[in-house]
């Protein structure tokens, strides 16, 4: 039970952040969110209405969470829907505030770089505990087990078409190509940082090579499949440079998200072993990695 409401207590948090982030950082400097959000921002610029933009934001989320209860899991898809409905509450009846000037010759840099790590911290706390901020991250935890691939990947990817999108809106509204270049440049700026910092904080699907010189090599081995039971390991002899000792190296293949467990279990068996880790890219598709929701 105090795990579920610290749980839920961090789910709420994350959706307040992730509000703040949007009302008082992103909207006001006028840049092109990902995926649906992108969408929603995007109209709501161009018919300068800040309520249209919750209304869309509200009516998009809501398919998307129809589709998380559907293919995602039904845990991950209710802390969503905690999240979002955390989000319009605060988009909706926080106060109007204002931190910097949002043009570009004053602070507009910094609202995007800030907004942008807001949202980012926003994005790993909700994902660290299986719920999302809705929109390209409900794709993002789906599409993330399937390829084996960051989650923050996705953004990238799903900003392409909402960024499309609004640079269209804003050269229609504006007819003038170098405010399109100028939004496109801040909007790069705002999804990178958004996107760096949920790599960097969530790292569920961060691989790593764990290897362990031992002697023990049987107590290892099984504390490495005892502490995960989708997780093996190799083998292979080898000496000592110095003393001339024969050790036994053992491997494995792990998360990001599993190894401080993983560390702790080797060292209860072998408290004098050595180790060291170090990540790997290109993972066979067979690798199993437990989903989010």
């Amino acid at each position: 039970m105090r795990r579920i409401l610290i749980d839920y207590g961090l789910i709420l948090l994350a959706g307040l952040l992730y509000a703040i982030a949007l009302k008082y950082f992103v909207l006001p400097s006028k840049v092109i969110l990902t995926g649906t959000e992108g969408i929603a921002t995007a109209l709501s610029y161009y018919f300068e209405s800040y309520w249209l933009f919750i209304v869309l934001y509200l009516l998009f989320q809501s398919a998307l969470l129809a589709f998380a209860f559907a293919r995602v899991g039904r845990v991950f898809a209710q802390r969503s829907l905690v999240v979002v409905g955390t989000v319009v509450a605060g988009l909706a009846w926080l106060p109007e505030l204002q931190f910097a000037q949002p043009e570009p010759q004053n602070e507009r840099i910094i609202l995007v770089l800030f907004g942008g790590l807001l949202a980012g911290v926003a994005k790993a706390l909700a994902f660290t505990r299986r719920g999302s901020t809705g929109d390209e991250d409900i794709l993002g935890a789906y599409f993330a087990v399937k390829y084996l691939k960051p989650v923050g990947l996705i953004a990238i990817v799903a900003a392409i078409g909402s960024t499309a999108f609004g640079l269209a809106m804003d050269l229609i509204k504006n007819g003038q190509f170098e405010s399109v270049v100028n939004t496109l440049m801040y909007t790069c700026i705002y999804i990178f940082a958004s996107a760096e910092t949920l790599n960097n904080l969530y790292r569920k699907f961060k691989i790593t090579m764990l290897a362990i010189i031992t002697r023990r090599q049987k107590e290892v081995g099984t504390a490495i499949t005892a502490t995960s039971a989708h997780r093996t390991y190799t083998t292979h002899q080898s000496t000592g440079g110095h003393s001339g000792e024969m050790f036994v190296v053992v491997r494995t293949v792990i998360t990001h998200e599993e190894l401080p467990q993983m560390i702790t279990a080797i060292q209860s068996a072998d408290p004098d072993c050595f180790y060291y880790y170090h990540d790997i890219e290109g993972i066979s598709g067979r690798y199993y990695i437990a989903p989010i929701g």
